[in-house]
C-alpha cells in the first residue's frame, strides 16, 4: 500500500514539473531563457520528453551533445544552422568527456547564448552535473531560472 501511495506522488510530482518545465518554455517564447532540468535517468528523460510533447503546442528540437564535445556554444550553432527553433533540448551533458572544460566555456560564452539564441534552451542535468555547474560556473547556473528537478 505504501509503495502505491509513493508510486502514485511520484506520477504527480513528474506531472507538476513537467508542467512547470511546460509553463517556463511557453513564457520564453520569441526570447532567450536558460531552465535546467535535473533528472538522474536518461531513459527517465525520455518518457519526459514525450509528456512533455503532451504539454506543449510547439515543436521541441532535441539536441544530444556528443561525448567529445568541448564547447555548448559552438556545438548548438553547429547543429541549428541559421534556424532558431521554438525551444531547444539538449541532453547527453553527463557523457560529455571534457565537462568541466564545456561548463566553464559556457560560463564565459553566456553572454553570446542570450545575444544569438531567441528561444529558450532546456539543459537536462544530472546531480552530478549541476553540481559541476554550481562549482565551476556560479554565474551561468545563477542565470538560469530555478532548476525544475524530476524525482
Amino acid at each position: 500500500m505504501i509503495s502505491l501511495i509513493n508510486n502514485q506522488d511520484s506520477k504527480i510530482n513528474i506531472t507538476t514539473a513537467t508542467q512547470r518545465l511546460a509553463r517556463a518554455i511557453m513564457l520564453s517564447q520569441g526570447q532567450f531563457s536558460l531552465l535546467l532540468a535535473c533528472c538522474n535517468s536518461t531513459n527517465k528523460q525520455q518518457q519526459l520528453l514525450s509528456l512533455l510533447n503532451e504539454f506543449l503546442p510547439l515543436a521541441i528540437t532535441e539536441l544530444s551533445i556528443p561525448a567529445s564535445a568541448e564547447t555548448l556554444y559552438t556545438t548548438i550553432t553547429s547543429a541549428l544552422g541559421s534556424t532558431q527553433p521554438e525551444a531547444l533540448m539538449v541532453q547527453g551533458l553527463e557523457s560529455v568527456v571534457a565537462i568541466n572544460q564545456l561548463i566553464v566555456s559556457t560560463n564565459l560564452m553566456r553572454d553570446e547564448l542570450s545575444k544569438r539564441f531567441e528561444f529558450p534552451l532546456v539543459l537536462w542535468v544530472n546531480d552530478e552535473i549541476l553540481r559541476k555547474l554550481v562549482w565551476l560556473a556560479p554565474d551561468l547556473k545563477d542565470w538560469a531560472a530555478a532548476t525544475i528537478r524530476f524525482d
